[in-house]
C-alpha cells in the first residue's frame, strides 16, 4: 500500500516523465476488480481525457493528484500494487486497471491486487471527494507543527484513538501513514503501540512528533520502502526497522528480541525492551 513517502516521490516522477505531455488516449482497466473504485464509465472516461496535457502533479496524504489540462484532474488514492512507466517501445502489461497513453508513445499503467482509487474529476471537485475533502495537515505540510500535533492530541474525544498507535493509523488523524511506516515511527519514539496519548508529557509528545516527522523524511528520502516500487518499477531504498522479517531478530539499539504482537487489526513489531 502506497504511503505518504511513496506517493511524494510517485508525483516527482510522473512530473519528470509526464508534465506537459498530451494524452492521446485514457482507458479504464480490463480485469475486472471490485475494489477499484472508478466514477467514469469507460467510454466517458477516454472521452474525457483524450487530448489532455498533463500539469503538474503533487501528493497529499495517501492521494496523487495529476492534472490533465484543461478542466480535469486524475485522482489515485488509497491504492496497493504498481503504478508504472513504460517507456516507448515497451510492452506493456496485459491487465491493468489504469492505461494512459502519451503523444511520444509512452504509456503509464496502474495495477492492483488490493484496492484504490482511480477517478477523473472535474478540476476542484476532487477537493470534495471523501478522504480528500478536509483532510488534515499531513508531516510534509508548513502546517504540521508541534503546536499543531499537540492540538490534535488535545482535540481527539474519549473513547477515540487513545493510543499511540490509533493516532497513527486510525481514521487518518495523520494523513498518509499506515500501519507500515508507524512501525518504525513508534519504534524511533521508544513507546508501545499502546501506549496511552493521555500519558504523554512535553518530552514524550515532543519526541513523537520527531518521529513522525524524521521517519517521513527518511523514507521519502530514499525513494519509499524496499516492499513497495517506484515509477520505473525499482524498489524503494529504505529497509524498515521493525517488521515481520526482525521478528526474534536482536533491536539494533539494546538487542533484545523483536517480537509481534496484534493490537487495533493488524500486526506489529516491537523491542520490549525500547518501547515499554
Amino acid at each position: 500500500m502506497f504511503e505518504l513517502p511513496e506517493c511524494v516521490n510517485l508525483a516527482r516522477q510522473i512530473n519528470e516523465e509526464f508534465e506537459g505531455r498530451r494524452v492521446t488516449r485514457g482507458r479504464l482497466g480490463n480485469s475486472p476488480h471490485k475494489f477499484v473504485w472508478y466514477n467514469r464509465s469507460p467510454e466517458g472516461f477516454q472521452r474525457l481525457s483524450a487530448g489532455k496535457r498533463v500539469g503538474h502533479s503533487s501528493a497529499r496524504g495517501r492521494w496523487i493528484f495529476i492534472p490533465l489540462q484543461p478542466e480535469c484532474v486524475l485522482l489515485i488514492g488509497e491504492c496497493g500494487g504498481r503504478l508504472l512507466y513504460h517507456a516507448p517501445g515497451s510492452d506493456p502489461p496485459e491487465r491493468y486497471h489504469l492505461r494512459i497513453d502519451f503523444d511520444d508513445e509512452s504509456l503509464m499503467t496502474v495495477t492492483t491486487q488490493m484496492w484504490g482509487a482511480m477517478e477523473l474529476h472535474e478540476s476542484g471537485s476532487e477537493l470534495d471527494r471523501e478522504y480528500v475533502k478536509g483532510m488534515r495537515p499531513t508531516p510534509v505540510d508548513e502546517g504540521f507543527t508541534l503546536a499543531y500535533f499537540s492540538e490534535l492530541i488535545e482535540s481527539i474525544p474519549a473513547g477515540g484513538a487513545r493510543s499511540v498507535k490509533g493516532l497513527l493509523t486510525q481514521n487518518q488523524l495523520i494523513p498518509g501513514l499506515g500501519n507500515s511506516i508507524a512501525q518504525d515511527i513508534m519504534f524511533r519514539a521508544r513507546l508501545h503501540p499502546r501506549h496511552a496519548l493521555s500519558d504523554l508529557g512535553p518530552r514524550a509528545r515532543k519526541g513523537l512528533f520527531d518521529a513522525i516527522v524524521g521517519t517521513v523524511a527518511s523514507v521519502t528520502e530514499a525513494g519509499g520502502r524496499s516492499d513497495e516500487l517506484d515509477l520505473y518499477g525499482r524498489p524503494g531504498g529504505y529497509a524498515r526497522l521493525m517488521d515481520s522479517r526482525s521478528v526474534g531478530r536482536p533491536c539494533p539499539v539494546c538487542g533484545t528480541p523483536v517480537e509481534k504482537i496484534s493490537y487495533l487489526g493488524g500486526s506489529c513489531y516491537l523491542c520490549p525492551g525500547c518501547q515499554k
